[in-house]
């Protein structure tokens, strides 16, 4: 048990950091791991720029990257070029001349959008990696001073709505200075991750981490005026101290903000470090209470797991007369925490309900030239039927009042699915009834089936701080460079208390040992209703009896495979029955209506229980499921040895 305990332990902290490493992926049909971006100033005061897009598709797109129109930092953007690099090959793209939303694989647009912005865009492939090239020429990028040439430029900016992991950029001067020192430079990015230098006389370089729309990159150097020898934009006014004066201003209110944020990524630190060690104190101390509370209930008899009295394969008696079809599925669901909301189950209750009642004589089928239709013969057979009958009787009557008594199955098939809020409120009924039932008949505990349901709940919480919250604190946590141990020791804390959670719940029996008897013995009836061909046929009761058996082999949905063997056992069993005397045993083995109409009434239940339309009906399988059915789901995923 220890080793199974290390080795969920370690896959949980792995699986939290796998999705750690996930939880900033982006949705984008597109993601950029990288730009790089090459510049050449030019004497004229023009910038060449190329861009290599390092990019991954996930789903056929347009990339598009937009100039906001600004005359004083450039006049026009030309000679622009678009290609895709394939094994280090360019092959260029087709240029389309009308501005599109959307543009086909291999073609580009260079012009004006609909925004009046400047915007080269083109068609991505369908998937894969790949790098895209852009070119083009910025006139007028230079503004030449008395004493400096200026650049200010912008490489990506707020309206970028991609996130890039690397940004790097190389700009070469149109000339060599005499010194680095003639060279100033400085880079601009609102989360300050960013480094900018002077690699060489004629050379400087930037990069930039961790890119995310909304934000910016620019740069901006001073160099020789000298270096331009033909601006067009030049202006007769001393700018190098003017500049050098702001972006100390800058620099200053940006380390500022370093120190800052520094500070409070030490209060984060130990302000989640100190919630996380108590959480996790608290959290010791629940495993220590939990492991002496199980340490007592394995002495107490009581609560040990709780086995049939007889362990029995086949059984060929119906366990309880009085028992009703849904109580007979519900004692024998794997999980009575889900109950029988669920269409399959209302379905088949349904119609082997009908079947009953046609036993108790309390209605009467009858065929009319193919045509099953259903009659009411008492108005009020309380003292016949169950309780969850009596509902399923009432709504059959209110089915049938618009019949004048009677009805076929269709026309009972095209009133479910009318009645959808009706059906709903049946199939609460019938699950509350029977769990009711079960609690009187001492077969369910109720007091175990509330705290099963209890720690079930902390479980599933378990599950969400471990799976989401711990992560998603982790994955904020990052952000500032930080990974707090006592996070990690939280996740180990509560893997230990999902672990013996999960083991106090299946060590809690909602059935009774009256219970577990009954449903053994169900069990044993079901099996034998699937297999008594093959048995020694003195061991096959009488035919008439499986009239009864039939009623439960519908509930239980093997009505079908049961009336084949019938027919194989009994080759002449078509001439015992009439439909005079023998209802709806007749029709089962002359006529479809075992399929046509259990399954039809399974349909029409289904199609009421979870409406697609947005008429009304039940919740459909979108979003959050019950708690009980998502505790099953991952209890049963875990890999322990239930007991």
């Amino acid at each position: 048990m220890k080793k199974i305990i290390i080795s969920l332990v370690l896959g949980i902290i792995v699986s939290i950091l796998f999705m750690v490493n996930s939880v900033e992926a982006s949705s984008n049909k597109v993601s950029l791991d990288s730009i790089e971006f090459q510049v050449q100033i030019n004497s004229d005061g023009s910038m060449d720029v190329t861009e290599i897009w390092d990019v991954t598709i996930d789903e056929k797109s347009t990339l598009y990257k937009t100039f906001k129109k600004d005359k004083e930092k450039y006049s026009k953007i030309t000679n622009i070029k678009v290609s895709e690099i394939i094994d280090d090959y360019e092959k260029p793209l087709e240029e389309e001349n009308l501005w599109s939303y959307h543009l086909e694989e291999g073609k580009y647009f260079a012009g004006t959008n609909e925004d009046k912005e400047f915007e080269i865009a083109w068609g991505t492939k369908d998937y894969g990696m790949t790098d895209y090239k852009i070119s083009y020429q910025v006139e007028d990028a230079i503004t030449q001073y008395d004493d400096c040439a200026e650049l200010y430029w912008q490489f990506l900016g707020e309206e970028f709505g991609l996130k890039v992991d690397y940004i790097m950029g190389t700009i070469f001067l149109p000339s060599y200075a005499q010194d680095n020192e003639d060279i100033k430079v400085w880079g601009h990015t609102e989360n300050m991750d960013g480094f900018i230098y002077v690699e060489d006389t004629n050379k400087i370089k930037f990069f930039v981490d961790f890119f995310r729309p909304g934000r910016y990159v620019e740069v901006r150097t001073l160099f020789p005026t000298e270096m331009i020898t033909s601006a067009k934009r030049t202006k007769n006014q001393q700018r190098l101290n003017q500049v050098i004066k702001e972006e100390t201003v800058w620099a200053n209110e940006a380390n500022e903000k370093r120190e800052r944020k520094e500070r409070i990524q030490k209060m984060i630190i130990i302000i989640i470090n100190v919630v996380a060690i108590i959480f996790s104190i608290f959290g010791i101390r629940s495993i220590i209470k939990n492991s002496k509370k199980m340490k007592q209930t394995r002495k107490m008899e009581q609560t040990k797991k709780i086995t049939p009295s007889q362990k029995m394969q086949y059984y060929r008696e119906i366990p309880s007369e009085d028992s009703t079809p849904a109580e007979a599925v519900r004692i024998t669901l794997k999980n009575q925490l889900r109950g029988l909301n669920q269409s399959k189950h209302i379905g088949r209750i349904f119609s082997a309900t009908l079947l009953d009642l046609n036993l108790k004589k309390v209605i009467k089928f009858e065929v009319i030239n193919k045509i099953v239709t259903i009659k009411i013969l008492q108005d009020n057979p309380k003292e016949l039927i169950g309780a969850e009958e009596i509902e399923i009787f009432e709504f059959l009557k209110k089915a049938c009042e618009k019949h004048n008594g009677e009805i076929t199955v269709k026309e009972l098939q095209k009133h479910i699915k009318k009645s959808k809020s009706e059906v709903l409120i049946l199939s609460g009924k019938i699950d509350t009834i029977t769990q009711n039932v079960l609690y009187q008949k001492q077969l369910e505990d109720k007091k175990s089936k509330e705290q099963k349901m209890k720690i079930n709940t902390n479980f599933c919480v378990m599950i969400f701080i471990l799976i989401f919250l711990i992560p998603i604190i982790i994955a904020f946590i990052k952000e500032y460079a930080i990974y707090p141990i006592g996070m990690i020791i939280l996740a180990i804390v509560v893997g230990i208390q999902m672990i013996m959670y999960y083991k106090m719940s299946h060590r809690i029996d909602i059935l009774t040992q009256k219970g577990v008897d009954e449903k053994e013995k169900w069990e044993g009836l079901k099996n034998y209703m699937q297999d008594f061909s093959m048995l020694d046929k003195r061991e096959v009761p009488e035919i008439v009896i499986w009239e009864k058996f039939l009623v439960y082999a519908t509930a239980f949905g093997i009505a079908n495979k049961v009336l084949e063997q019938l027919k194989t056992v009994y080759p002449n069993i078509n001439e015992q029955f009439d439909i005079n005397h023998y209802g709806y045993m007749y029709l089962m083995l002359n006529t479809d209506f075992s399929s046509s109409f259990s399954q039809a009434i399974s349909s029409s239940m289904s199609s009421a229980y979870s409406s697609a339309t947005g008429g009304g009906g039940g919740f459909s399988g979108g979003g959050g499921g019950r708690t009980e059915v998502l505790v099953e789901a991952v209890l049963d995923s875990l890999l322990i040895n239930k007991r």
